[in-house]
């Protein structure tokens, strides 16, 4: 109203100044031309200082709180490496599937060491939450299996906006993760035993024969009798290192191929006859009978033949050297209807001792090392046959009773 006002009083003084100036002898056009100029004033002047609208200032919605356990628990379900997400105090948070396979599950807030109570690992679990920096070792648990593991703990980078802890921080966590290196372990293990147990093998007749070849060239030099038994002797022990060298070899060619299934179809009829034929006169040196129960009509199974064939005679052949105080060795090859196919050497020697039975496919391991090597064994025959069953997808049961016998079975 007072804006209005104002602009009336300078509308009525123009007009009293142009009737004065028109009066007083002015031009009138000229009067009339001014009076239009503050005319024209007067109603651009509010356009002109009109103050500007007020701007309204947009607040933005305060972001909501995020929970990062949500998306720990998502992502770790995924995995099938053991997780445990700890708490400050090292209590469990959450555990994925794969940790509670392995350790048990946990209920939220228990402490760690209600479930593993190794030292180290709880010390290293914290020296983390201490320091904040990440940790790992070795950790080995022998109930209900042996198990090695390697331990990792790391603290969790909290996402933007996370729920807030102790005076306005981040609530921490840290994921403890597992991982399984039972298997490389016992590699290891195997290949430092197989290289210490190599050297053993063929470092004893390599000092037979350097002994007698020494002898030989001294004290025997003109002893034609001592020269022929020592030449009987050393060609014994050169005998049995090309034995160990072809099963070495043997094994290094399946270890390469193991990955490989056969796709050959063969009849093990035939093949059975044929190891029969070569161990006869070995079964006869020995005073034992090979029994054979063979099917009429084809057993084929898919393999490779040279391996089926060796695999037969490795098991007809142990059972003829180590159970020929039953003087009886049994062969069967059966295959029901619908049912694996099954090839069974059955000896009824003194048997095997119920700790060894799982050992047997070992690695130059023997149940009388003295026994083994009387009649010219490698240590190496089972653990051939293993892996050739091994790729041809085909398993050992072996069955012993003492003083009762053994069954070595295959079934394909």
């Amino acid at each position: 109203m007072g804006r209005l006002r104002d602009n009336w009083l300078v509308v009525a003084a123009a007009s009293l100044l142009a009737i004065l100036a028109a009066a007083g002898g002015l031009n009138p056009a000229f009067a009339a031309a001014a009076w239009l100029l503050m005319m024209l004033a007067l109603l651009l002047g509010p356009v002109m200082t009109a103050e500007p609208p007020a701007i309204r200032p947009v607040v933005a919605p305060a972001p909501a709180e995020i929970d990062p356990l949500d998306g720990l628990a998502r992502a770790y379900a995924a995995l099938d490496l053991p997780v445990m997400v700890l708490g400050e105090e090292a209590d469990v948070v959450l555990q994925n599937p794969a940790a509670a396979a392995s350790f048990a599950e946990l209920a939220p807030g228990l402490h760690l060491s209600a479930r593993l109570r190794s030292p180290g690992i709880l010390d290293m679990v914290r020296e983390t939450i201490v320091t904040g920096k990440p940790n790992q070792m070795e950790f080995s648990e022998r109930i209900p299996s042996e198990r090695v593991y390697l331990v990792r703990i790391e603290p969790i980078v909290p996402p933007a906006g996370s729920t807030s802890g102790k005076d306005g921080e981040a609530t921490r966590y840290f994921a403890l993760s597992f991982k399984d290196i039972s298997e490389l372990r016992s590699l290891d293990r195997m290949r430092s035993d197989f290289v210490a147990n190599a050297s053993h093998e063929l470092r004893t007749p390599l000092a037979s024969l350097r002994g007698f070849i020494e002898t030989l060239q001294g004290p025997a030099r003109g002893d034609l009798g001592v020269q022929e038994r020592f030449l009987g002797i050393m060609l014994d022990q050169a005998t049995r290192m090309s034995r160990l060298v072809d099963d070495l070899l043997s094994l290094s060619r399946l270890e390469l191929k193991s990955h490989i299934a056969p796709n050959q179809v063969v009849d093990l009829v035939p093949l059975v006859s044929h190891v029969r034929d070569a161990l006869m006169p070995l079964a006869h040196d020995l005073g034992v009978e090979i029994r054979m129960h063979l099917p009429e009509g084809k057993v084929e199974v898919t393999g490779d033949r040279d391996e089926l064939i060796q695999v037969i005679e490795n098991l007809i052949e142990n059972a003829c050297k180590y159970g020929q105080e039953g003087k009886i060795v049994d062969v069967f090859l059966r295959q029901q209807p619908g049912e694996a196919v099954e090839f069974s050497v059955v000896d009824r020697g003194p048997g095997i001792s119920p700790e060894h039975v799982p050992r047997l496919t070992e690695r130059f391991y023997r149940v009388s090392v003295a026994d083994s090597r009387s009649k010219k064994g490698t240590g190496l025959g089972l653990a051939i046959v293993k892996h050739i069953l091994t790729r041809h997808r085909a398993r050992l049961v072996v069955r012993s009773e003492l003083g009762k016998g053994t069954d070595f079975t295959v079934r394909f």
